[in-house]
């Protein structure tokens, strides 16, 4: 049977245009994970759910409960008026020996007769936290979407921001786009570009041997980018208390131009 689920390497890539200029890029892999293949993903170096060299645990995303992943995301969607009973596929960084930090996590939702109905970013912060913006989706190839900021993700970035998301959905290639701007104009570019691989232990341990540090690399990347940072003297921001409301529902995407 040919699964939905994949492997993807490509490159993560920052480039902050203001108040001082600073680049950063990696390579990385990832998974795209359909939760309704959980059962059928029978490698021998990849646990659900349980301790291996590569891991996908459904707890470390979403509520964090033991309800089943998918179950909560459809709850999500149903809350905001969005069709559900398709297949929801998360694109995320495994677990690498146990250890695994999912700046962004993204899920592509589907309505039952599989077309795409919308996409929510789940995003963690370096301080334990987590918020989502779920934004309805055409079932187009490439989409452009909108949303403020509400959630506190960097001490060197400001509140009053807005996202602008561009989406390449997950076949041969796959595109993250995250641009952050204020009122002036663009922030931060952030990406993440990678081509498929077919999910499997060879292909996982390739990807592994190629990026043998990414766990801690990730977590090291943000740090010593905010290092730079800090040396080159931006200021520091409070952190706010998080959004009361684990999801901010944003206004339909865009077609793409």
């Amino acid at each position: 049977m040919m699964l939905a689920s994949g492997l993807y390497t490509g490159l993560v890539s920052h480039a902050r245009v203001k108040p001082r200029r600073h680049k950063l890029a990696y390579k990385v892999f990832m998974l795209l994970i359909d939760l309704d293949e959980l059962a059928d993903l029978k490698l021998k170096t990849l646990g659900v759910g349980r301790f291996n060299l590569f891991g996908f645990d459904p707890q470390r995303f979403g509520d964090g409960s033991d309800r089943p992943l998918k179950a909560q995301i459809e709850a999500i969607l149903a809350e905001a008026g969005i069709p559900t009973g398709g297949p929801i596929c998360v694109l995320a960084m495994p677990q690498i020996l146990g250890r695994a930090f999912n700046p962004l996590t993204v899920y592509f939702c589907h309505a039952a007769d599989r077309t795409l109905s919308a996409i929510l970013y789940e995003v963690n912060n370096t301080f334990g936290e987590r918020h989502c913006y779920l934004i309805p989706a055409p079932n187009a190839a490439l989409i452009r979407q909108d949303c403020a900021k509400g959630f506190y993700v960097s001490p060197f970035m400001d509140m009053d921001l807005s996202y602008a998301f561009r989406i390449l959905r997950p076949e041969d290639q796959v595109l993250v786009a995250v641009d952050t701007s204020d009122a002036d104009g663009l922030v931060l570019a952030a990406s993440f570009s990678g081509e498929r691989r077919e999910l499997s232990d060879r292909e996982l341990v390739r990807a592994w041997l190629t990026h043998p540090w990414m766990s801690l690399g990730v977590v090291a990347a943000i740090h010593w980018e905010a290092l730079f940072i800090w040396l080159k003297g931006e200021k520091i921001r409070t952190r706010p208390k998080k959004p009361e409301r684990f999801v901010t529902v944003a206004p339909q995407a865009r077609l793409a131009a």
